[in-house]
């Protein structure tokens, strides 16, 4: 039996370029139901002895993994936008894809990335699911503290006490705006119960991974940015480096540069905006918790700014977390290692360790100007210990 390079694009509606790699026959289908696209991956099943499947990554196409996964089909996803910057024709149909798709997978170009398994994604959607609850649960307080204010009635956090509860309900509206007030209570008293269950599912997980317990370590990680860290980073031998994790996390500056001029924007925010967000959150946890986090953070929000000062400590968080987890550190591993940096015998050896860790702020080239250095804190937000 021969091999067969398949490149798939569009799925449901899919279309197909099937190679066979000894005799060269070229084979193209477009399918329109999930169900033919089944059937003609099942009738590839008994035509090869094995098969290869380069598809670009997309959404809504988990079932097309998993029955590639029954079939025992190796299935490559690639990179998008690689992907995209390798078409030269001007125009793009499902067709010219699929045999792009095909083309890379031929000449050894394909650009594979890294894909989670199948409990790392079914862990983010627990993650995911009760953020989203959480969110919900913010967006109905934020709505009833209007409905509060629109009265008179200013509480705050006192608010969801008993009696401020009481106040709240004995207000006299006007029919719809009282349908509102009640609904978005009953509302609000439904997802408490729901995001506890979720966040002992998620505590109950955390305990059975040395990786997560080893995480929780560190001050202001608890179980849920443990998991979320760990879920996404999926393993760290993925990263060279701690800006490798940084730039993954879209916590390092865009830029945009030339010659000896350097630009550098915003952060990028790509990656896992999830994680993202609670690595700031953690940050700042920690920032409360730690006194050397504390001195650093003022002393970069009384330069920079406290925005910028959330976003530099949220990456030396997750620069240190990486290290923790590749050299199987816990927090007081890491003091100790950094707490020794200045003895003779393990000098050599600990600072190439705490230089790529913890960071040194980059020299500024002589082209950037001066409106552009508050945006260069990036480099300087690892800083050391």
């Amino acid at each position: 039996m021969s091999n067969l390079e398949v490149s798939a694009c569009g799925t449901p509606r899919s279309q197909f370029a099937v190679v066979d790699t000894e005799t060269g026959e070229l084979n193209e289908r477009r399918l329109e139901h999930r169900e033919e696209a089944e059937s003609f991956c099942r009738e590839l099943r008994g035509l090869a002895a094995s098969v290869r499947v380069g598809m670009e990554a997309s959404g809504q196409a988990r079932w097309f993994e998993r029955l590639l996964g029954e079939l025992q089909f190796e299935l490559w996803i690639g990179d998008a936008a690689e992907i995209r910057a390798k078409r030269v024709r001007k125009q793009k149909t499902d067709r010219q894809d699929a045999r792009l798709l095909l083309r890379l997978l031929l000449e050894d170009r394909f650009p594979r990335i890294w894909v989670p398994s199948g409990e790392n994604r079914d862990l983010r959607q627990l993650l995911w699911h009760r953020h989203r609850l959480v969110q919900m649960r913010v967006r109905i307080m934020n709505q009833l503290h209007v409905v509060a204010l629109n009265e008179g009635v200013r509480r705050k956090k006192a608010l969801w006490r008993p009696a401020g509860r009481a106040e709240l309900e004995s207000l006299v509206l006007a029919r719809w705006a009282s349908q509102r007030r009640q609904d978005l209570l009953e509302f609000l008293d439904q997802l408490p119960p729901k995001i506890q269950e979720l966040t002992r599912a998620l505590e109950q997980e955390v305990e059975k991974r040395p990786v997560g317990r080893r995480l929780m370590s560190h001050p202001g990680v608890g179980p849920l940015r443990a998991l979320a860290f760990e879920l996404g980073i999926g393993t760290p031998e993925r990263f060279g480096c701690g800006k490798q994790i940084a730039s993954y996390v879209g916590l390092v500056p865009s830029e945009e540069s030339s010659g000896d001029r350097r630009r550098l924007g915003h952060i990028s925010k790509q990656g896992n905006r999830l994680l993202r967000c609670l690595m700031v959150e953690a940050a700042q946890v920690t920032v409360r918790s730690d006194s050397e986090w504390r001195s650093r953070f003022f002393h970069l929000a009384k330069r920079r700014g406290r925005k910028i000062a959330k976003v530099a400590m949220a990456r030396k968080l997750a620069v240190r977390l990486y290290w923790m987890w590749r050299q199987g550190w816990d927090y007081e591993q890491l003091k100790k290692i950094g707490s020794h940096a200045g003895e003779p015998g393990n000098r050599q050896g600990v600072q190439s360790i705490t230089g790529i860790m913890i960071g040194h702020p980059a020299p500024l080239h002589r082209g950037v100007r001066s409106s552009n250095r508050d945006r260069v804190v990036i480099e300087e937000m690892v800083g050391s210990d």
